[in-house]
């Protein structure tokens, strides 16, 4: 079956908590939309706080019983299991994530769900092969001891589903937490087959539980749960803040990752053509639709004029369209609604003196595709770096350019935003990157490349990009408590 045939099948999802697939306590269900075509492509359950409860109920029980006594051997081969279906299933679920979120069929093939299948088997190794610390001391002797947190509240966002759900939800199990998880209302398709993927793999009853619904309603009423200890949430900074507020009465442990306006700081000695093409990736990737995006480029004046217009060229000749063919560029954005809040920071560019040197149109597309949220990407020049399009989150196909005379331009520049997400700095000269990439207000910084990630190193920002670090050991930290105990020789 086709995706665009898959379409007209509209499915009803269920909430998933222990070992059953339930509809809501309300009875009311929202649209799932594809966002490339306009159609209806799912019923999802608009759950609330009873649904939330039983959830929680189901999953506290499982960690006070034999889960929360489990073996790491028994936790890591859980894992694998669940990555082996995975990608037993590879085709379908990229087929369903790029239904669900409009990206092109090739990107949810190449990375989303290799990436989730990584997830899994990484944490799965981490755990067979973490150390914790010993303290000897006069007359005793101090070890630590990794234990499980409890109920562990998961939210993730539409724009990378299965990819970040599983970079929460394998480390969470691995530390022999449960797990409630609230996906994103636009998006549940893969989180729904993930849950029949748990079921299948045989994980015991109630580790891992699926609760659909708004963040407003579910989502506020899982972080706020008196039953729930810990909440990992991927989303915008206003949507965190309320997280934050709504977990902190219960003293909860709390991961934020939040938004990100992120500087591409291109130096006049860096590598052109590599240089070029990293930054096109960094800043129209998922449509522009990823928190470490590059979307302000900076660069240096003597190579400004020359960069730009390669620049423009390139963005130019990306094939925006149908999210299923091999060629496609940049699929569409998760919805008609996203759509028009990026189009009101194209007018703003406008208002605020700057051009749009290419795109920022909506393309004219045959049948099926002529409803769809597709955007032309957007450059944009002549704005000042501290103007709004240039430092508010987007999040979508559009980078502004801005020129820069000296490194310390450079740097006021790139730090001059709330956020302090990724960074990415593009030079010949290793002293400079070294230099520049320490003065930056960010959690992570590339070197001539972009994204280029490694599983064990921390992920996370500065100011209002969230607070906390997962990814690894700090993953491993984050999902559970450390206990130290002291025998006394």
């Amino acid at each position: 079956m086709s995706l665009i045939e898959s379409e007209r099948q509209v499915r009803t999802l269920a909430n998933f908590i222990g070992h059953r697939f339930t509809e809501p306590s309300s009875g009311a269900y929202l649209d799932d939309i594809a966002p490339a075509t306009g159609e209806r492509v799912a019923l999802v359950p608009r759950s609330g706080a009873a649904d939330v409860d039983v959830a929680v109920k189901v999953a506290r029980s499982a960690f006070e019983g034999a889960w929360g006594r489990s073996t790491i051997a028994e936790r890591a081969e859980l894992l694998e299991r669940v990555a082996d279906r995975i990608q037993a299933r590879a085709g379908e679920l990229a087929e369903l994530e790029s239904l669900d979120t409009g990206k092109p069929l090739k990107l949810a093939q190449t990375v989303d769900i290799p990436r989730a299948v990584a997830n899994f088997r990484f944490f799965a190794g981490a755990i067979r092969h973490d150390q914790t610390a010993c303290h000897p001391m006069d007359g005793a002797i101090n070890y630590t001891l990794r234990r499980p947190v409890g109920v562990a509240a998961l939210v993730t966002p539409w724009n990378l589903p299965l990819y970040l759900l599983s970079w929460k939800a394998a480390p969470a199990i691995a530390m022999g937490n449960t797990v409630v998880a609230k996906p994103s209302e636009l998006t549940p398709l893969t989180a729904a087959a993930l849950a029949e993927i748990f079921l299948e793999a045989g994980a015991p009853e109630g580790v891992f539980n699926l609760v659909h619904g708004i963040g407003s309603e579910a989502g506020h009423a899982l972080v706020s749960h008196p039953d729930v200890s810990l909440v990992s949430f991927t989303g915008g900074t206003a949507s965190g803040a309320k997280v934050a507020a709504a977990a902190a009465p219960g003293f909860k442990k709390l991961s934020l990752e939040l938004g990100g306006k992120n500087p591409t700081i291109v130096f006049a000695d860096c590598d052109f053509e590599p240089t070029l093409e990293g930054v096109v990736r960094a800043g129209f990737l998922n449509q522009g639709q990823v928190c470490l995006c590059g979307s302000r480029i900076l660069i240096e004046r003597p190579i400004y004029d020359r960069f730009v217009e390669a620049l423009v060229a390139r963005v130019r000749g990306m094939k925006v369209g149908d999210p299923t063919h091999p060629e496609t560029s940049l699929g569409a954005l998760v919805s008609t609604g996203h759509l028009e809040k990026v189009e009101t920071y194209l007018r703003l560019a406008k208002e605020e003196g700057g051009t749009i040197l290419c795109g920022g149109k909506r393309p004219f597309l045959p049948s099926p595709f002529e409803r769809g949220a597709f955007l032309e990407p957007a450059v944009i020049a002549g704005l000042s770096p501290g103007c709004r399009t240039a430092t508010e989150e987007i999040f979508g196909p559009v980078v502004t350019v801005h020129p820069f005379e000296t490194d310390s331009d450079a740097i006021a520049i790139a730090n001059g935003t709330r956020y302090g997400l990724s960074a990415s700095v593009w030079t010949r000269d290793l002293a400079r990157a070294h230099r520049v990439s320490a003065a930056l207000d960010a959690g992570m910084v590339w070197v001539n490349t972009w994204l280029l990630r490694d599983l064990r190193v921390p992920f996370g920002g500065v100011k209002d990009s969230g607070v906390g670090r997962e990814g690894g050991a700090w993953s491993l930290d984050f999902f559970s408590h450390a206990q130290n105990v002291c025998v006394k020789l």
